[in-house]
């Protein structure tokens, strides 16, 4: 492992505290009666306080130093006094171990009284500090300049994904948007607890993947000699339960699509399903509008929440368009009634990419999808889908050819997708074969199997259900303004980290890239080699090296060679 200066320094320094006898990585329990928190609501001068948490700056003036001490909760300064700390002869807490052998970064306890400073901050007096954790690596430490311009704060994105730890340390605001995200998944269950339905746990592991048109994981079970799928959904087990006996039951899964990535798809996802019996979509629309009111209060504190450019209201009620009437809006175009060949026909007249894998409800989704969602900002329910659209839902008991299924739009985005669930197993046999056939033509989203234990389970009798599913990962980025699903999963997937290239310099390469780092601008490479005081054959070897490796690179702008920092 190559390390750099300082982790080779840190790590000199956590020699010399084994030397001294001190623990950098301690077991005990250390017992903290505050939080900065809490001693910011509670202040009292002369009040004793223990407190434990993450050194974050220092300022050392000879006997004395303020620091910054980070938690959970928040930051508040202390004062570390060489006499308070070694009331005897002993100095070597202070002089020695605060001064020269802790770090930024490094996790420590504190023992103490309060005081107000003479400009009015609160301030711990530290009576006693204890190492409790070594930081081996140092944190980025973000630099303003004279004029106010923030250099080498951490904020590069596939940096803060990959390094989350790091991220939350840093940028401590970023765990408000986790703080939400649980607000939220509370007062969902809140919300469904107190109308007296059942949270449940279904299986990830599944024999056949359902309940949703996507393209599943696959792995083996060795034991059993069988492959086996990370669920797409858990729809079909949900309904199980229904007719098992269950009036209301929720769950908040874990789904795996082996799909594109993009700001709003993630491989791995959350969503929450509840499915309650003796109900109807129309009924799930009214429950929608409440939970999700009652859900953006609980959260945010307001039913209006900033997305982008937008102010988005939650308060109930909500718009309702078909979508056939919502197609005809913004292309001119009724679907109602056409076969096949004239919606495909439509779509590459507008531009939209169709192929001959497509069914019609594939095209309408396409026409849809590229020409109405983006109108929707303000939460919409899209109504009645073609029956081609929805191989598990009710067809609708007044139109003919369409569903009892809605969408929730907001911002042009669906957060939430809904069902008077097909109960008929005749029908639902019917649809799964379409569904077949689909996916015999090509199309990898469709259906690939027939879940004939669902069928069965329908046989047996399910009541008149309507079911709910939300998207939670992108309901809290409408409710925390931001546009990227990265931003709301602590640890999104990412492509595989490049291995740093162990690169081992000798000292010519050192002298060059000391010269680089001495300035921002580019030098001529005529300038650096004099600088270097290398012989030709020296230069040659060092600048090469440098180069293979990406480390500098040269340029010629106007017939003149510059080189660089890569």
């Amino acid at each position: 492992m190559q390390l750099s200066e300082q982790e080779i320094i840190r790590r000199e320094k956590l020699n010399k505290l084994v030397e001294m006898g001190i623990n950098a990585f301690p077991a005990d329990e250390y017992v903290i009666t505050d939080t900065t928190e809490s001693i910011k609501q509670d202040f009292a001068d002369n009040k004793q306080v223990k407190i434990a948490g993450r050194l974050m700056s220092r300022r050392i003036q000879g006997k004395a130093s303020f620091a910054e001490l980070q938690d959970s909760t928040g930051r508040i300064q202390v004062y570390f006094n060489r006499d308070e700390i070694c009331t005897g002869e002993d100095k070597t807490l202070y002089n020695e171990v605060y001064k020269h052998l802790l770090d930024i970064g490094d996790i420590i306890g504190v023992e103490g009284e309060l005081f107000t400073t003479q400009v009015g901050e609160k301030t711990v007096l530290v009576k006693n500090f204890t190492l409790l954790t070594k930081s081996l690596r140092p944190l980025p430490q973000a630099k303003t300049d004279e004029n106010g311009v923030v250099h080498d704060a951490f904020n590069d994105p596939e940096l803060r994904y990959r390094q989350r730890y790091v991220d939350l340390t840093v940028n401590p605001q970023i765990k408000d948007v986790f703080v939400k995200r649980t607000k939220l998944f509370n007062a969902m269950r809140t919300f469904f607890n107190d109308a007296g339905y059942f949270e449940v746990e279904t299986p990830i592991l599944q024999s056949i993947p359902g309940g949703a048109a996507a393209r599943p994981f696959i792995t083996h079970h060795n034991a059993l000699d069988i492959p086996l799928y990370l669920r797409i959904a858990n729809e079909l087990y949900l309904k199980r339960l229904i007719v098992g006996g269950f009036d209301g039951v929720y769950e908040f899964s874990k789904n795996f699509r082996n799909e594109g990535m993009d700001r709003t798809h993630n491989p791995e996802f959350t969503a929450m399903e509840i499915y309650v019996a003796y109900k109807d979509y129309n009924w799930m629309m009214d429950f929608t509008e409440k939970l999700l009111e009652f859900c953006a209060i609980q959260v945010n504190g307001t039913t209006k929440a900033t997305f982008g450019e937008y102010e988005v209201d939650f308060k109930a009620p909500y718009q309702r368009i078909s979508m056939t009437d919502a197609i005809l809006k913004f292309t001119g175009f009724d679907i109602t009634g056409k076969t096949e060949q004239e919606l495909f026909d439509f779509a590459k007249s507008i531009g939209i990419e169709v192929n001959e894998t497509m069914g019609k409800g594939k095209i309408i989704d396409e026409i849809f999808g590229e020409k109405c969602e983006g109108n929707f900002i303000q939460p919409t329910f899209i109504t009645d889908y073609p029956i081609e659209m929805s191989p598990l839902t009710k067809k609708h008991r007044s139109k003919e050819g369409l569903t009892e299924r809605f969408e929730l739009m907001v911002c042009g985005k669906e957060i939430a997708n809904a069902y008077s669930e097909l109960n008929d197993p005749i029908d639902q046999r019917e649809r799964f074969e379409d569904q077949l056939k689909l996916s015999e033509k090509g199309d990898d989203e469709a259906g690939q199997f027939i879940d004939e234990d669902f069928l069965r389970a329908l046989e047996y009798g399910m009541p008149p259900t309507s079911g709910l599913g939300i998207g939670m990962d992108r309901l809290i980025m409408f409710l925390t303004n931001n546009a990227s699903i990265q931003e709301v999963l602590f640890f999104p997937q990412m492509r595989p980290e490049k291995a740093v290239p162990q690169i081992e310099l000798g000292e010519d390469e050192k002298v060059i890239l000391e010269i680089l780092n001495s300035q921002e601008e580019p030098f001529t490479l005529a300038e650096v080699k004099e600088r270097s005081q290398l012989s030709g054959k020296k230069w040659d070897k060092a600048s090469k090296t440098l180069t293979k490796n990406n480390l500098v690179k040269v340029e010629k702008i106007d017939e003149v060679l510059l080189i660089k920092l890569a």
